[in-house]
């Protein structure tokens, strides 16, 4: 299983909107093949701050069927502009 980690960082004054619409969200990335499921955390810190936990079966499920799929550019109207600056995406392998 691979470990999808994004921090996203919220426009300020945009939380509540956000987080309904990253509700709303979440049906087009949980219809992709090899997803298992995803999180998303507030930081305590700087609430405009979210970090996103998405466990895919492999990274291609996540780089090339998520991200070339009609459920990802739903994903993206719904929630890209909410972002500053643009997340950067990393993938994780657990080692122990």
């Amino acid at each position: 299983m691979i470990l999808e980690v994004a921090i996203l960082n919220v426009k300020p004054g945009l939380n509540t909107q956000f987080q309904s619409d990253f509700e709303l969200a979440g049906q087009y990335i949980s219809s992709i093949k090899g997803y298992v499921s995803h999180t998303l955390k507030q930081c305590l810190e700087d609430n405009h701050k979210y970090i996103l936990l998405v466990n895919w079966e492999t990274a291609d499920d996540h780089r090339i069927g998520f991200r070339t799929s009609e459920a990802y550019l739903k994903w993206k109207a719904l929630l890209h502009h909410y972002y500053d600056p643009f997340p950067t995406v990393e993938h994780y392998k657990t080692i122990i």
